[in-house]
């Protein structure tokens, strides 16, 4: 037998197999714990105007998060969109606006899946969204973001005008958001030069569309007007067949008619607006004469009656909503749960009248209340409580309204910059102006001051500020 090479000592045998397993072990060994992490879409969400839609975030890797706290927030704040732990809801700081529209989905939270149902949605909703998840020392969120979008009407193809080089065809379509895509195409699909294009978002912050084409000579194919959203991914279009011998038809007495009619219609216009123009002379005509012969009062924010939500500038002209809570002393003047704020000079007597100035955010209320109006608890801003304001809310879209019982709903073309404020103690009177647009929106007539003191009263809505003008 031929000798190894090697002498074979158990002992080396030993160390060389510990050697070799303290590298194969010892990355496994020094491996830390897994990292759990909260994620969300990449992507941004689409939600459909007026439906629900559902957030979702999730534990990886797969964790139970049945216990763990829960909270849907979209700014570092106080209030939050909906708060989750040890199994209940937990609602008593939610955002106003969210109350009674969202629910958590628990199917999946056994495993990690964390979902967040909204309802009825409306612009307010677009925006990002924080899903926050903590447990002990662990606490870590993911970001989302919402994109509102609706789809509006079918396209309405109208023919406008006749000219001289022909035909002028207008399309229309309303109801869309966000800003949509329209064209014309012809039946192979290639999209046709318009004349005319309109775009425009009305006051319920929906886009109405209206593009123009001229049609020269005769022609037999259909022409298609498209209307798309890029957001849904979704267009609707509408379709129409001009016949050879409708260029033929237009005659030299047609186009005169055409003419009689449009300066007959000119005509009628032109009354119709002369009429109202002198209806909204008259109106403002009785405003001024109610309100120019009185002084400005200079007006200045109590910051004793002020929520522990508002923020209050120097010179106590300005209100904002915070984005955290003020410890400040509890009195009993203070609103400790509406985010409330009276002016600091009251009236008992005589005329008066300010300006406040309104956010194009968020929600607000602005008005007069009675002394003795309740500063703890919730509180229902009507008459009965001694407050008589107006108010800008959401449902779908912007609305306006008096806060009368019931409320009376204020149909404004134009959305208010600038309030004008009269009240005339004597009379019980409160009447509100819209500055800007020179246009009286609303008056309570009888008001029931109970012979108190009256002072202004401010309701600031989540990304509001008020200011007021002397």
């Amino acid at each position: 037998m031929k000798p190894s090479a090697f002498p074979q000592d158990p002992g080396m045998n030993s160390y060389l197999f510990l050697f070799i397993l303290f590298f194969v072990i010892s990355p496994v060994n020094n491996a830390g714990p897994v990292q759990l992490t909260v994620n969300g879409p990449l992507h941004p969400v689409t939600a459909s105007l007026s439906e629900d839609i559902v957030l979702r975030c999730h534990l990886s890797p797969r964790t139970s998060a049945e216990n763990m706290e829960i909270t849907w927030f979209r700014s570092q704040n106080s209030s939050y969109v909906h708060l989750y732990h040890s199994g209940k809801d937990h609602l008593e700081k939610q955002q106003p606006e969210y109350q009674g529209r969202t629910e958590i989905l628990t199917d999946g939270i056994g495993d990690g899946k964390i979902g967040l149902r909204i309802l009825n949605v409306s612009f307010f909703d677009e925006g990002q969204y924080h899903c926050s998840v903590k447990n002990r020392s662990f606490h870590q969120e993911a970001i989302l973001d919402i994109k509102v979008a609706a789809s509006g009407s079918s396209p309405l193809i109208s023919i406008e005008s006749y000219q001289e080089k022909g035909i002028y065809l207008v399309c229309r379509s309303w109801g869309w958001y966000p800003k949509p895509e329209v064209w014309w195409r012809d039946p192979s699909g290639r999209h046709l030069p318009s004349l005319s294009k309109e775009i425009s978002q009305k006051n319920n912050g929906l886009f109405e569309v209206q593009k123009g084409i001229l049609l020269t000579g005769s022609s037999n194919q259909p022409l298609t007007c498209v209307v798309r959203n890029i957001l849904l991914n979704q267009e609707k279009g509408s379709t129409i067949h001009m016949a050879d011998n409708l260029f033929t038809m237009i005659s030299s007495w047609t186009a005169g008619l055409c003419v009689s009619l449009l300066i007959s219609f000119g005509l009628v216009i032109a009354i119709l607006y002369l009429i109202n123009r002198n209806r909204k002379l008259i109106t403002e005509l009785s405003w001024r004469k109610m309100v120019v012969p009185i002084e400005k009062a200079n007006v200045t924010l109590d910051p004793d009656t002020a929520n522990h939500d508002l923020i209050l500038s120097a010179d106590q002209k300005n209100v904002i909503q915070g984005f955290m809570w003020n410890s400040l002393p509890d009195n009993p003047q203070r609103f400790d749960t509406e985010r409330c704020v009276l002016g600091k000079e009251g009236f008992c007597s005589g005329r008066h009248y300010w300006e406040v100035e309104v956010g194009e955010d968020g929600y607000w209320a602005v008005g007069v209340a009675r002394y003795s109006v309740k500063r703890k608890g919730r509180l229902s801003l009507d008459p009965d409580e001694g407050i008589w304001a107006v108010e800008k809310y959401w449902v779908q879209t912007v609305q306006y309204q008096a806060l009368t019982i019931p409320q009376t709903p204020l149909p404004l073309r134009k959305r208010p910059r600038k309030l004008g404020i009269y009240l005339d103690y004597e009379l019980e009177q409160v009447a509100f102006h819209d500055v800007n647009h020179k246009m009286h929106i609303f008056t309570f007539s009888s008001a029931d001051f109970n012979e108190e003191k009256i002072f202004p009263f401010l309701h600031v809505g989540v990304g509001c500020w008020l200011r007021l003008r002397p």
